[in-house]
């Protein structure tokens, strides 16, 4: 699936924009929505079929104004995806002043980043190497990099630490969603899935040639695949990407 395109700022209005901006200067009828009700209409056009699905004609549908009415409150369906993007964010929590280290701080970002992409599996079909401005969009920048910023490091090394973070972040995120829709489309659960394949390899796999491959796959067969067992396999993740960057930073600390 192609990421869902996003608007930058050198092909907009410049910089944040909340999802009650108004725009000056407009004619006709004084509006009945708010471009709040259109994100949010939109949102939940998103959760239930998928952004690529996603159109104005759908969304005015939705909020009962025809399509061409629609645009008098976000002027094209990037924007609205960028607003769709920030509107979600607002919604997840920061780390609170209890919160002393870069290590909880980092993995209580990583878990609400994980209740958000269940909640909107969307969200990793947008293209974000280059995210809008949006209010919340930069704040949470702003969290991450704070929460690096007790790292200790250089602010060079400090932006390749989130960026790893980041990395491992989405890949385990893609990684559940594609379980669930393997899940959706076959039929089978995991563990129906690997009793068939392993039946399968014991018919033509030699066991000494394959022995890594067959006890990795008994022991999938011996484990329970569900919503929580996924989570737990985030966190376990999670916490060795975060044991490596403690390292790191050991290693470049400079001697007492």
């Amino acid at each position: 699936m192609t990421p869902e395109s996003i608007s930058s700022p050198d092909t907009r209005d410049a910089g944040p924009r909340s999802h009650d901006a108004q725009r000056p200067g407009r004619r006709g009828p004084k509006q009945r929505l708010s471009t709040a009700a259109v994100v949010d209409a939109a949102i939940a056009l998103a959760d239930a079929s998928g952004v690529a699905a996603l159109s104005m004609r759908k969304v005015a549908e939705m909020v009962g104004v025809s399509p061409m009415s629609l645009y008098t409150y976000v002027p094209s369906k990037a924007e609205l995806i960028d607003l769709m993007l920030d509107g979600i964010l607002a919604k997840t929590a920061d780390p609170d002043e209890t919160m002393t280290g870069w290590r909880e701080k980092l993995a209580f970002i990583a878990h609400e980043r994980w209740a958000l992409s269940e909640r909107h599996p969307w969200l990793l079909d947008l293209a974000l190497h280059r995210p809008p401005l949006g209010p919340n969009v930069m704040r949470k920048a702003q969290v991450m990099l704070s929460a690096m910023e007790g790292m200790g490091l250089e602010p060079e090394d400090a932006g390749m630490a989130a960026e790893t973070l980041q990395n491992y972040i989405t890949g385990a995120l893609r990684a559940a969603r594609d379980a669930r829709e393997a899940r959706e489309l076959s039929g089978l659960t995991d563990e129906q899935w690997f009793a068939t394949v392993g039946s399968e390899m014991q018919k033509h796999l030699d066991p000494q040639s394959f022995d890594a491959v067959r006890r990795i796959s008994e022991a999938k067969l011996r484990q329970a695949r569900s919503p929580t067992e996924r989570a737990t396999r985030f966190a376990f993740g999670l916490e060795r990407v975060l044991d490596g960057l403690d390292l790191y930073i050991r290693e470049r600390r400079p001697p007492a």
